[in-house]
Formats: C-alpha cells, sequence, structure tokens
C-alpha cells in the first residue's frame, strides 16, 4: 500500500510539473520572429527582462551584419541606379522586355537584382546585374527590390558575368564582346576567366574574334542568338576578304536592316559578303601587227596585266620601266 501510495504521489507530482498550456502559447515578436515566453522562475522578471534585451541586441546585430553584407533585401528608387560599369547586352527585344514587364506586373518582381554603392557619386547606386528586371520595374513606376553589396570593380564584374552564366543568359557573340569590352577596360584576363566561367584558350579566342570584327557591324546585328562560334567567325573569315567589309557596313545603314530580327540580320550580311563575285571579265590586247602581247583580266577589284615574254621578251619590263611616267601623265589629266 505504501508503495502505491509512493507511485500515487509520483504521478501527481508529475502532472503538477507540466508548463501551463495557456501560458506556453503566448508569444511575443522579437524583431520579426516569434518567440515563447518562458515560464516564471524564481528570479522574476527582472531576468526576463534582461533575457529579452540581450536577444533584441544579437538580433539587431545579427540585422546589421547581413545588411552589411547585402544579404537583406531592401526597395529602391529606379531613378538612383544607373547602369553597370561595362554593358554586357547587345540590345532586348521589344517582345521580350514587354513579356517581362507583364510577368512583373502580375506577379511582382520575385528575383531582387544587385546593386552597390555607386562609387562617384553619393546617394546613388550602380548595378551589378538585373538591367532588365530594373528596366521593367522602372517602366511600371514602382519601387525595384535589390540586394546592395559592397563591390569592388573587379567583384561587380565577376558578379555580373557569373549571374548572366547560370541562367545562360547571354548570346555567344555578347559573351564574347563583353570580355573584349573587359579587357579594354584594363581587368586581368584572369578576372574576365572568372566572370565568364571559360579557361585561358576559349577566352583567348573570343577575344580575338571580336578583333576582327568591326564593332559596328557586331552592335547592329545584334544578339545572333541562333549563332555560335562556328558562325561568327566564318562571318569574320568573310569580311577579311578585300571590299567586303565595306559592303557589310554599307549594308547596316539600310533603315529596312534594322526592322529585322537579330537572326535576321546576321543571316542578312553573312549572305551579303558570302555571294560569290563575278568572274572577271577576260581580254587580250594586240599590237597593230596582230600579236597579242597582253591578257587582260578585269574584275570589280582589280585589273591584271599579263604579258606574253613568247613574243615579246622585253616589252614587258619596257612598260615597267615607264610606270611612274605613265602615273604622272595619268595625274596630270585627272589635275587638269
Amino acid at each position: 500500500m505504501a508503495r502505491k501510495n509512493l507511485f500515487e504521489v509520483s504521478e501527481a507530482t508529475s502532472e503538477q510539473s507540466q508548463p501551463d498550456a495557456a501560458r506556453t502559447a503566448l508569444v511575443r515578436p522579437l524583431m520579426g520572429l516569434d518567440r515563447p515566453l518562458k515560464p516564471g522562475r524564481p528570479v522574476g522578471a527582472i531576468s526576463q527582462s534582461l533575457e529579452n534585451i540581450n536577444s533584441r541586441a544579437q538580433r539587431a546585430e545579427e540585422i546589421e551584419r547581413k545588411l552589411s553584407e547585402g544579404q537583406a533585401i531592401v526597395e529602391l528608387d529606379p531613378g538612383l541606379i544607373d547602369q553597370s560599369i561595362v554593358i554586357d547586352r547587345l540590345g532586348v527585344s521589344d517582345e521580350v522586355q514587354a513579356g517581362l514587364v507583364a510577368q512583373i506586373r502580375e506577379h511582382g518582381q520575385q528575383v531582387p537584382i544587385l546593386v552597390r554603392p555607386h562609387p562617384d557619386s553619393d546617394g546613388r547606386y550602380q548595378v551589378a546585374y538585373g538591367h532588365r528586371r530594373l528596366a521593367a520595374v522602372r517602366q511600371l513606376g514602382r519601387l525595384v527590390r535589390a540586394v546592395v553589396r559592397d563591390l569592388s570593380d573587379e567583384q561587380l564584374v565577376v558578379s555580373q558575368g557569373q549571374e548572366n552564366n547560370s541562367r545562360s543568359d547571354l548570346s555567344y557573340i555578347e559573351r564574347c564582346y563583353f570580355a573584349a569590352k573587359l579587357e579594354a577596360k584594363g581587368f586581368s584576363r584572369d578576372i574576365i576567366m572568372a566572370s565568364l566561367g571559360v579557361d585561358k584558350a576559349a577566352l583567348s579566342k573570343m577575344i580575338a574574334l571580336v578583333a576582327r570584327l568591326p564593332a559596328d557591324i557586331i552592335e547592329a546585328i545584334g544578339t545572333a542568338e541562333s549563332f555560335g562560334r562556328q558562325r561568327w567567325a566564318e562571318l569574320a573569315d568573310l569580311l577579311d576578304e578585300r571590299g567586303k567589309r565595306a559592303k557589310a557596313l554599307k549594308a547596316i545603314q539600310e533603315p529596312e536592316f534594322a526592322a529585322r530580327t537579330s537572326d535576321e540580320r546576321f543571316q542578312a550580311i553573312h549572305d551579303l559578303v558570302k555571294t560569290t563575285a563575278k568572274k572577271p571579265e577576260r581580254t587580250v590586247w594586240a599590237a597593230a601587227n596582230g600579236s597579242r602581247l597582253v591578257n587582260i583580266s578585269d574584275s570589280e577589284a582589280k585589273m591584271t596585266f599579263a604579258f606574253d615574254k613568247r613574243i615579246e621578251p622585253e616589252f614587258a619590263s619596257f612598260v615597267r620601266e615607264r610606270l611612274q611616267a605613265l602615273y604622272d601623265e595619268f595625274r596630270q589629266q585627272v589635275t587638269d
């Protein structure tokens, strides 16, 4: 019986030691977090207050640390944000941008952009990535959600390139053009490789390709998303041929050229410079005595004279020695 009573006392004590359900349900928001109140202790309200103050201080320090590291998302006036130090895009179609605007209008801006405090203008910012989102939010007249982070120039371009790489967001020629512009800005190849996620050999090919293409033609064609390294290299080879670069530069000035899509613009220039040149016109100059002394080949780019030494062995040398006199005579007639 004694043991039974002992167990009964133990069970009763256990029940009485259970925390009050209503009390444990009480919560108090602490800087945005719900934190249960602890049951009263002998030390009373003073101990509880000191603990709450200490927790708030720790939470405030955590928020300040995250803000300093750029982990917190803030809302900024788009008018205070300037473009990156190096633009990585060759343009965005109106249709694509309109789709982004519609998406943000309906669902809000889901992904923040990355900015840094502007190095030269107090109170302003400079975008690392998110140019299209910034433009869309600006068009909607809203505040833009952004992460603000202190970035060096090198950190900015690496963040910019890596974000685009993670989304496969740039076409091949945009990546090449971005790399060339970074090098022109004085960034090291190590930084450019980190930005684009490529090795040394690939980067060398990308920069070398841009060096062979006129910037006016690259910018006029634009992203050309359907065309990769091989087709752009082929275009560069074609433009190296005599007269074709000038022909392409003239074509991009035509009003109807800009009305085409970027892929269509690439194809138009490629087709233009790939067109096989007309075969040169071939004639023979014969002397009064009927001797066929010179074979003449006349094309769009040049005219060549081939002397038949079997008929007049010395005639070619005679003409060559008189070239300066002939040229002087020609210039005299032009200026008269």
